[in-house]
């Protein structure tokens, strides 16, 4: 299996489930608080919209399919 066929299933499978789950969020550690003795935590909130999934589908879909063409 080619380097460019393993990215494409990658993108297909990122995408589908971004799609089903209708957006993904992900939580990064932060810049940690601190005042006076007290050291609070944060944490960082990162959404992934259902329309990364689209393109990541659209974009695994082509690159599957121009992919195996030979120019």
């Amino acid at each position: 299996m080619s380097l460019s066929k393993i990215i494409a299933v990658v993108l297909i499978t990122l995408g589908i489930v971004v799609l089903a789950y209708s957006g993904i969020t992900l939580r990064t550690p932060g810049s940690p608080v601190v005042i006076g003795p007290v050291h609070v935590e944060t944490m960082q909130s990162h959404f992934i919209p259902p329309v990364a999934g689209a393109i990541a589908l659209v974009g695994g879909v082509m690159l599957l399919v121009g992919g195996s063409k030979k120019v």
